[in-house]
């Protein structure tokens, strides 16, 4: 077991530099050209990155995390509107005077009132620089999985994944989606939260044919929260011997 702990730093070094090291459990930190990047996995789909002096949340939900105590956002991206990612009494426990928040129009009409200034609104596709982060809006959207009516649980247009530069470093979180052509198509990406849950977003086989096709450096399997099979073992499995790209399974206490 030592071996293979040591193995993982070892190669996580040679993908990012001697300074990137393991953490326990949920946070990760990887070197960037301007200074350490720590990626933290609150739990579900909500994230949180810490660069210089700056605190970005994505999707933060009172159910997985003590926002009360957590560090107030500079920056909130949310990627769509369902209530485990817009939880607007997370919003309200991080929001300070300056704080920017992120979202696709869908969003706009739960949390008004919640801030003096209006959100920024991104649609798939969209680009901005924000507090020096440059941040793409790229489609998240299901291509299979379909509620008892025919409706996507995730209609293409209505939701966002991003990527995020931190310096020299492009961090894609994906949201909701599937494995869809947008999200193949990506490139230089340094690392990748990939969501693996049934019938919501991917399973094993979707989740791999994706990554195999855009090559992130890094993977994390989250907002694997489900009733149905965990596909992370799944996914694990079929991207054996796929030495491109190096997994990184965060574990939630």
């Amino acid at each position: 077991m030592t071996q293979f702990i040591l193995a993982v730093v070892v190669l996580l070094a040679c993908l990012f530099g001697t300074d990137v090291y393991a953490q326990a459990n949920q946070t990760d930190v990887v070197p960037t050209s301007e200074g350490d990047l720590k990626m933290t996995l609150i739990g579900h789909g909500s994230l949180m990155f810490e660069h210089g002096e700056k605190i970005i949340h994505v999707d933060p939900w009172t159910k997985v995390g003590d926002y009360a105590s957590l560090p107030k956002a500079d920056l909130v991206l949310i990627t769509h509107h369902h209530s485990d990612h817009l939880d607007t009494v997370a919003l309200e426990q991080i929001k300070k005077d300056n704080t920017i928040t992120v979202m696709p129009p869908k969003c706009a009409e739960k949390i008004k009132n919640l801030y003096e200034s209006s959100p920024i609104l991104m649609t798939n596709g969209d680009k901005k620089t924000l507090y020096g982060f440059l941040i793409e809006a790229i489609p998240a959207y299901n291509l299979v999985h379909m509620r008892d009516n025919g409706v996507p649980f995730h209609p293409k247009g209505e939701g966002n994944g991003y990527i995020i530069t931190f310096g020299d470093k492009r961090i894609y979180v994906a949201g909701d989606t599937e494995n869809t052509g947008e999200m193949k198509a990506l490139k230089n990406i340094d690392a990748a939260f990939i969501p693996m849950n049934l019938p919501y977003t991917m399973d094993s086989a979707m989740a791999a044919d994706a990554v195999k096709a855009f090559k992130p450096k890094l993977v994390y399997p989250y907002h694997t929260t489900s009733n149905e099979e965990d596909q992370v073992p799944g996914f694990i499995e079929l991207m054996k011997g796929f030495a491109e790209v190096t997994i990184r399974n965060m574990k939630i206490k």
